[in-house]
């Protein structure tokens, strides 16, 4: 998955110069970008385009996304147990509750 630090138009710029015949380390070389990334960059093209196997770049953030709320649902959970474990000290067995200390 291509991090946030280049825009997406600079990433598709640099995958045009390399469909037109210029090597990865040339075009690393005079953008200043490292090798790795622009082959990460290129095999997630591959896969995007269906021409190789893995995750697609929607797939993965549909992905990323599910796993950010799947956090927030989890923390919200805990919350809510905390909270019922805290009225429960709160509440006598007979339905009265407890003075405070």
């Amino acid at each position: 998955m291509a991090r946030h630090g280049y825009p997406a138009e600079f990433r598709r710029k640099v995958l045009d110069l390399l469909a037109d015949g210029r090597s990865v380390a040339i075009v690393a070389h005079d953008l200043d970008v490292s090798d790795q990334t622009i082959y990460n960059w290129r095999r997630q093209d591959r896969i995007d385009r269906g021409l190789q196997p893995g995750r697609s770049t929607a797939e993965n953030a549909e992905l990323a996304a599910a796993k950010k709320r799947i956090g927030e649902l989890e923390t919200e959970l805990a919350i809510s147990r905390h909270a019922m474990e805290l009225l429960k000290e709160q509440t006598s067995p007979k339905g009265g509750t407890r003075p405070s200390k």
